[in-house]
């Protein structure tokens, strides 16, 4: 078996702060990662206010901990897979260090972003999983799509989708952006206002190019943090 990364022995204080709310192990949920044993660090913060955000106690308090120290607690975990989320983690500039850092102490890293920030700066090892936003989060209007143009074929794209108007919309931006062309597609419905069953159907009926997901995290320990 292969060993466990370790926090890079380059590191450096220079590196600086980040504000945390929670680092825990747990399971991977969501994306091409699922199932995975996965060290989660969620920073504080986000600049946006999606209707069916089930993270808001992110958006403030939280602790800052030097960059070194937050490798050393994943590192405690070992685990291969790491998770950066928020949040909006893109929000705090020194994200773009703490991913680096990861990536450079042999992690499997993804970023868990809005869709919202550019991802230009994000180390190019990092799987990026960018949520575009459908009407229904109502903060459609935040999609940068620019961020389409830098994503490779590990990334992802995640769609949220409450209703119908948010899945047509959402099949819409797929086609006109031939989005599965570039990388792997995810649709997914809001917890408790769209009926799984559902949104599989119509991508069937549709024949789309995307991946049907559900949070199996919530299905496993329900809507609680920390899991």
């Amino acid at each position: 078996m292969a060993a466990v990364p370790v926090a890079s022995p380059e590191a450096t204080p220079a590196d600086g702060r980040l504000r945390i709310t929670e680092i825990f192990h747990s399971l991977q949920g969501e994306s091409d990662s699922l199932g995975w044993r996965t060290v989660f660090v969620r920073l504080t913060g986000c600049p946006l206010r999606c209707t069916w955000c089930d993270t808001t106690y992110s958006f403030h308090g939280g602790e800052w901990r030097d960059i070194d120290a937050i490798l050393d607690e994943v590192a405690s975990h070992g685990a291969r897979h790491v998770c950066v989320t928020g949040g909006e983690p893109l929000a705090q500039k020194r994200c773009l260090v703490l991913l680096r850092r990861l990536c450079d102490a042999g992690y499997e890293v993804s970023l868990e972003t809005s869709g919202a920030l550019d991802v230009a700066a994000v180390d190019s090892r990092v799987r990026r999983v960018v949520d575009l936003k459908p009407p229904g989060s109502g903060e459609a209007s935040r999609n940068l799509w620019s961020n389409l143009d830098h994503l490779r074929a590990h990334d992802q794209v995640k769609f949220v989708i409450a209703d119908r108007t948010d899945y047509d919309w959402s099949v819409e931006a797929v086609r006109a952006h031939a989005i599965d062309a570039r990388c792997q597609v995810l649709f997914s419905p809001v917890q408790g206002t769209l009926a799984p069953r559902d949104l599989a159907e119509w991508i069937v009926a549709d024949r789309l190019p995307v991946r049907f997901q559900l949070q199996l995290h919530k299905l496993l320990w329900g809507d609680r943090p920390g899991v």
